[in-house]
């Protein structure tokens, strides 16, 4: 008998000079709840691009989404839970493998249920506890939270194209749509309530995508996936501002389409990497203060840096994927 491994895609370590990492770190966190349906729950981050997280409460049982970037993190998500529902968490639910929406999974309790693709727990049993934490260190800026981090809980359940979890009254929807930010993303749909939650896979229009996997092409098809699957208005991001479905799913098919064409066109056209990042700029980024009045300069300073930086990273990963495709083709 021969077992294949799964085909789990790890997070290149390779960025551009003068990446800004996203400031995820924990300082200062709070979670401003939006009801965006009866029992559904946005919790929003207040400051972006920190991550968010969710609630869907049920009958009998309340279902959370994400679990911080450390246990101290997904306690403080659960005090938050009790604040506007007594039933009890019976679920938890990874986007992704990464560490800042799983690390806090060990701050729950074993009478709550941990799910996620099955790419997702794949990537979480492969990887080292060490390595992921040093992939997003450099995301803490200084902050020495991730020392109480000395567990990874990888998920109880898996599952690999659909799943359905009824809480009593409503039922939420999991889906795996094919490779994305990486390769095991995980979305979270209510559909009486026409939210999804789509961690990493999605963004509000203006934020690139982290590009990650490194492919733009199967990223695009995994969002045309999606889009001819879900009935859903609002989407919320695992990090940025919420953002209306239609707008987020055709922006970022518009811009992984350009992607590959542009990055693709120049190389054929022999133009160095080097020269791409340094001109291939994106056209419509978004603005902090379209989504943020309150937003200072400085704030709205970093939040632009992190949004070319993010670009020019997708700009960087696109080539190497497709320099490896022709290689493999020649």
């Amino acid at each position: 008998m021969v077992c294949w491994p799964l085909p789990v895609i790890h997070e290149t370590s390779e960025r551009q000079a003068g990446f800004v990492p996203p400031n995820l770190s924990p300082r200062g966190l709070e979670l401003i709840p939006h009801e965006l349906a009866d029992g559904v729950y946005a919790l929003m981050a207040n400051r972006v691009p920190k991550d968010n997280n969710g609630l869907v409460v049920g009958r009998d049982a309340a279902l959370v989404i994400d679990a911080g970037i450390t246990p101290g993190v997904g306690r403080y998500l659960q005090d938050v839970v009790g604040k506007h529902t007594d039933k009890p968490i019976r679920y938890l639910v990874n986007t992704t493998y990464h560490g800042d929406h799983s690390f806090g999974n060990a701050s729950f309790g074993d009478d709550v249920t941990i799910v996620s693709s099955r790419l997702n727990k794949a990537a979480m049993t492969t990887m080292g506890l060490e390595e992921e934490k040093q992939l997003r260190l450099s995301s803490l800026y200084g902050d020495p939270h991730l020392d109480e981090v000395v567990s990874w809980r990888a998920p109880d359940l898996v599952f690999d194209r659909f799943c359905e979890i009824d809480l009593g009254g409503r039922v939420v929807h999991l889906w795996h749509f094919g490779p994305g930010n990486g390769s095991g993303d995980t979305i979270v749909h209510v559909p009486d309530a026409g939210v999804a939650w789509v961690g990493n896979f999605l963004r509000h229009a203006g934020i690139p995508p982290m590009l990650l996997a490194g492919d733009p092409v199967g990223y695009g098809r995994s969002i045309r996936s999606l889009k001819a699957t879900l009935r859903a208005d609002t989407l919320v991001p695992g990090h940025g501002p919420l953002t209306a479905a239609a707008d987020g799913i055709s922006w970022h098919l518009s811009y992984l389409d350009r992607l590959a064409t542009e990055v693709s066109r120049r190389s054929e056209a022999g133009e160095t990497v080097e020269k791409m990042l340094a001109e291939y700029t994106l056209d419509d980024p978004l603005q902090l203060s379209e989504v943020v009045p309150s937003a200072g300069p400085d704030e709205a300073g970093r939040f632009d840096a992190l949004v070319r930086s993010n670009h020019e990273l997708n700009v960087l990963l696109a080539y190497r994927w497709l320099t490896s495709a022709a290689a493999w083709a020649a």
